[in-house]
């Protein structure tokens, strides 16, 4: 049985998921990586050569995530028959191990019991513009150092177990929370102020073209135009955020651990996600990671 694949959907994103064929692709082998094609993108295709590329239709429709975790939760589901651990998110999400382990992250899998769900720290790496000039070329982490904690993106996302995620992934139907030391998830969308505003603008064209609201089209708030805001203003904003010393995020897993609890009736399993205004440089160790 092969130790691990990796599973996503993409539209038009070339940026990240350049980004997420490096970090998965290289490590794993393209032959173990899923890209499900949302529209039959030549460009995604053409990036993705060597994956398992699954196109499906693009045509604008409502209950657009409901969907895509639908298709998700049964492809996981068949994969984990054949592998040992699959990780599922969206493209700008990468599972990491912490250098300072000794090991990547296919070594870790190879060593992880099975038979669980494991959720990352989520932390989101964020552009600094008063103070990254650097333009991304090859590597993210060396341009963008600094990260915010995201406990919305701690997600039960490397799964050995049969469970259900729920829509957006941030849920999963299983009643114990596995929250490694070493693993983190960072969230790239922000990483780039150019790249996010280009993103946006895409995303912004797609829920105008299904003519719905964020209710009716059961998709994430953050993909329609009125819930956008001032793309700089929003990145100046970085600034304020306070500074930590140091990178010991114990402290927050263990907040994840105290709070979990089942999400009322639904089956799913939740944690509390304050929010935090904090900010923290990345060790030099984690530099060229991604």
């Amino acid at each position: 049985m092969q130790t691990v694949a990796a599973v996503t959907m993409v539209r038009d994103d070339a940026f990240f998921l350049k980004a997420w064929l490096k970090h998965y692709g290289e490590m794993f082998g393209r032959q173990n990586c899923y890209v499900i094609n949302h529209g039959y993108g030549a460009e995604v295709a053409e990036l993705a050569v060597g994956c398992n590329v699954i196109g499906i239709p693009g045509d604008p429709h409502k209950n657009f995530d409901v969907k895509r975790w639908g298709l998700l939760n049964n492809l996981v589901g068949g994969l984990r028959r054949y592998y040992k651990h699959v990780i599922v998110g969206d493209v700008d999400e990468l599972v990491v191990v912490d250098p300072a382990s000794g090991k990547n992250l296919l070594q870790f899998l190879e060593e992880a019991p099975e038979k669980r769900i494991l959720t990352p720290l989520g932390l989101e790496v964020i552009h600094r513009i008063d103070i990254e000039p650097e333009e991304i070329t090859d590597n993210i982490i060396g341009p963008r150092r600094y990260v915010r904690p995201a406990p919305h993106y701690s997600k039960p996302c490397v799964v050995s177990a049969p469970a259900k995620i729920s829509r957006g992934g941030h849920f999963a139907q299983y009643p114990k929370l596995h929250t490694p030391d070493d693993l983190y998830m960072f969230h790239l969308k922000f990483c780039d102020f150019g790249q996010y505003t280009g993103a946006m603008d895409r995303r912004n064209a797609v829920t105008s073209e299904m003519g719905d609201d964020i209710k009716g089209t059961s998709i994430g708030r953050h993909w329609f135009s009125e819930a956008r805001g001032e793309d700089r203003e929003m990145f100046e904003g970085f600034e304020a955020l306070k500074l930590e010393e140091g990178f010991d995020l114990g402290f927050m897993r263990k907040r994840m651990q105290r709070s979990f609890k089942p999400r009322g009736d639904t089956g799913f399993f939740e944690f509390n996600r304050p929010a935090y205004d904090t900010q923290y440089q990345l060790p030099d160790r984690f530099v060229g990671l991604i």
